[in-house]
Protein backbone atom coordinates (compact mmCIF):
# COMPACT_ATOMS: atom_id res chain seq x y z
CA UNK A 1 0.00 0.00 0.00
CA UNK A 2 1.54 3.43 -0.69
CA UNK A 3 2.03 6.03 1.52
CA UNK A 4 -1.37 8.21 1.99
CA UNK A 5 -0.06 12.46 1.65
CA UNK A 6 -2.18 15.30 2.09
CA UNK A 7 -2.55 17.45 -0.30
CA UNK A 8 -3.81 20.91 -1.28
CA UNK A 9 -4.83 21.78 -4.68
CA UNK A 10 -5.45 25.33 -5.49
CA UNK A 11 -6.96 26.41 -9.20
CA UNK A 12 -5.17 30.14 -10.33
CA UNK A 13 -8.43 31.94 -12.31
CA UNK A 14 -9.80 34.83 -12.68
CA UNK A 15 -12.79 32.95 -14.70
CA UNK A 16 -13.26 29.59 -12.69
CA UNK A 17 -15.78 28.85 -10.18
CA UNK A 18 -16.58 25.58 -8.26
CA UNK A 19 -18.72 24.37 -10.86
CA UNK A 20 -16.30 25.08 -13.53
CA UNK A 21 -13.05 24.09 -12.42
CA UNK A 22 -12.75 21.30 -14.40
CA UNK A 23 -8.77 20.92 -13.48
CA UNK A 24 -8.97 20.85 -10.08
CA UNK A 25 -11.81 18.72 -10.30
CA UNK A 26 -9.22 16.64 -12.36
CA UNK A 27 -6.60 16.55 -9.56
CA UNK A 28 -8.68 15.63 -6.59
CA UNK A 29 -10.36 13.24 -8.57
CA UNK A 30 -7.01 11.32 -9.06
CA UNK A 31 -5.67 12.19 -5.94
CA UNK A 32 -8.12 10.43 -3.77
CA UNK A 33 -8.22 7.83 -6.64
CA UNK A 34 -4.47 6.92 -5.47
CA UNK A 35 -4.71 6.79 -1.65
CA UNK A 36 -4.04 10.57 -1.20
CA UNK A 37 -6.28 12.65 1.05
CA UNK A 38 -7.91 16.46 0.16
CA UNK A 39 -6.38 18.97 2.75
CA UNK A 40 -7.99 22.00 1.13
CA UNK A 41 -8.97 22.92 -2.63
CA UNK A 42 -9.19 26.90 -3.16
CA UNK A 43 -9.76 28.70 -5.76
CA UNK A 44 -8.01 32.25 -6.41
CA UNK A 45 -7.67 34.96 -8.43
CA UNK A 46 -4.42 35.26 -10.52
CA UNK A 47 -2.64 37.63 -8.03
CA UNK A 48 1.32 37.44 -7.07
CA UNK A 49 0.16 38.11 -3.46
CA UNK A 50 -3.20 36.32 -2.73
CA UNK A 51 -1.65 32.97 -4.52
CA UNK A 52 1.54 34.04 -2.03
CA UNK A 53 -0.62 34.04 1.20
CA UNK A 54 -2.65 30.95 -0.07
CA UNK A 55 0.51 28.65 -0.71
CA UNK A 56 2.72 30.49 1.98
CA UNK A 57 -0.29 29.26 4.45
CA UNK A 58 -0.36 25.67 3.38
CA UNK A 59 3.87 25.53 3.38
CA UNK A 60 3.46 26.90 7.34
CA UNK A 61 1.07 24.02 7.98
CA UNK A 62 2.37 20.80 8.93
CA UNK A 63 -0.64 18.76 8.05
CA UNK A 64 -0.28 19.73 4.17
CA UNK A 65 2.53 17.14 2.47
CA UNK A 66 2.50 18.73 -1.40
CA UNK A 67 0.57 21.29 -2.74
CA UNK A 68 -0.61 21.22 -6.03
CA UNK A 69 -1.39 24.38 -8.23
CA UNK A 70 -3.30 24.84 -12.03
CA UNK A 71 -3.49 27.60 -14.27
CA UNK A 72 -1.39 31.02 -14.28
CA UNK A 73 1.51 29.40 -15.83
CA UNK A 74 1.46 30.51 -19.24
CA UNK A 75 2.06 34.01 -21.09
CA UNK A 76 -1.15 35.62 -21.52
CA UNK A 77 -3.01 37.97 -19.16
CA UNK A 78 -1.47 38.07 -15.46
CA UNK A 79 -0.44 34.60 -15.70
CA UNK A 80 1.76 35.00 -12.64
CA UNK A 81 2.29 31.85 -10.26
CA UNK A 82 5.90 31.52 -11.27
CA UNK A 83 6.77 34.86 -10.28
CA UNK A 84 4.48 34.43 -7.00
CA UNK A 85 5.60 31.28 -5.93
CA UNK A 86 9.01 30.63 -7.31
CA UNK A 87 10.35 33.14 -4.71
CA UNK A 88 8.91 30.88 -1.59
CA UNK A 89 10.95 27.62 -2.84
CA UNK A 90 13.52 26.59 -0.82
CA UNK A 91 14.82 24.16 -3.61
CA UNK A 92 13.48 24.50 -7.34
CA UNK A 93 12.64 20.40 -9.08
CA UNK A 94 14.02 21.63 -12.40
CA UNK A 95 12.99 18.01 -13.83
CA UNK A 96 9.45 18.79 -13.56
CA UNK A 97 9.16 21.49 -15.84
CA UNK A 98 11.41 19.90 -18.42
CA UNK A 99 9.91 16.56 -18.35
CA UNK A 100 6.01 17.84 -18.52
CA UNK A 101 7.42 20.07 -21.56
CA UNK A 102 8.73 16.67 -22.88
CA UNK A 103 5.58 14.72 -22.91
CA UNK A 104 3.78 18.15 -23.63
CA UNK A 105 6.00 18.03 -27.30
CA UNK A 106 4.27 14.65 -28.51
CA UNK A 107 0.78 16.17 -27.81
CA UNK A 108 0.62 20.05 -27.93
CA UNK A 109 3.53 20.19 -30.03
CA UNK A 110 5.94 23.40 -30.35
CA UNK A 111 3.34 24.97 -28.27
CA UNK A 112 4.49 23.69 -24.95
CA UNK A 113 7.56 26.50 -24.63
CA UNK A 114 4.71 28.87 -23.85
CA UNK A 115 4.43 26.45 -20.60
CA UNK A 116 5.63 27.70 -17.54
CA UNK A 117 5.02 24.54 -15.47
CA UNK A 118 7.64 24.40 -12.39
CA UNK A 119 7.69 22.70 -8.97
CA UNK A 120 10.16 23.16 -5.90
CA UNK A 121 10.72 22.67 -2.09
CA UNK A 122 9.41 24.83 0.75
CA UNK A 123 9.39 24.31 4.46
CA UNK A 124 9.22 20.50 3.67
CA UNK A 125 6.26 20.37 1.45
CA UNK A 126 6.67 19.85 -2.75
CA UNK A 127 5.06 22.22 -4.83
CA UNK A 128 3.82 21.46 -8.47
CA UNK A 129 2.70 24.30 -11.00
CA UNK A 130 0.75 22.86 -13.51
CA UNK A 131 -1.01 24.71 -16.82
CA UNK A 132 -4.74 25.45 -15.92
CA UNK A 133 -5.94 23.09 -18.70
CA UNK A 134 -7.37 19.54 -17.55
CA UNK A 135 -5.48 18.12 -20.65
CA UNK A 136 -2.19 19.52 -18.97
CA UNK A 137 -3.28 18.48 -15.57
CA UNK A 138 -3.99 14.74 -17.09
CA UNK A 139 -0.87 14.90 -18.58
CA UNK A 140 1.35 16.37 -15.81
CA UNK A 141 -0.69 13.52 -13.44
CA UNK A 142 0.01 10.44 -15.59
CA UNK A 143 3.57 11.71 -17.03
CA UNK A 144 4.75 12.47 -13.77
CA UNK A 145 2.77 13.51 -10.71
CA UNK A 146 1.10 9.85 -9.85
CA UNK A 147 4.68 7.63 -9.78
CA UNK A 148 6.19 10.94 -7.73
CA UNK A 149 3.51 10.92 -5.04
CA UNK A 150 3.70 6.97 -4.79
CA UNK A 151 5.72 5.53 -2.39
CA UNK A 152 6.40 2.29 -4.04
CA UNK A 153 7.93 3.83 -7.24
CA UNK A 154 11.28 3.32 -7.59
CA UNK A 155 14.53 3.80 -7.75
CA UNK A 156 13.12 7.49 -6.04
CA UNK A 157 9.52 9.29 -5.44
CA UNK A 158 8.96 12.05 -3.15
CA UNK A 159 6.88 10.65 -0.39
CA UNK A 160 10.79 9.19 1.32
CA UNK A 161 11.55 13.62 0.84
CA UNK A 162 8.54 14.39 2.24
CA UNK A 163 9.07 11.93 5.15
CA UNK A 164 12.87 12.08 5.77
CA UNK A 165 13.66 8.64 4.52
Amino acid sequence: MSTALNVAVLTVSDTRTPDTDTSGAFLEEALLAAGHQIADRQIAVDDIYQLRAIVSRWIADPGVDVVLTTGGTGFSGRDSTPEALLPLFDKTIDGFGEVFRAISLSEIGSSTVQSRALAGMANGTVIFCMPGSTGACRTAWEGVLRDQLDSEHRPCNFVGVLRGH
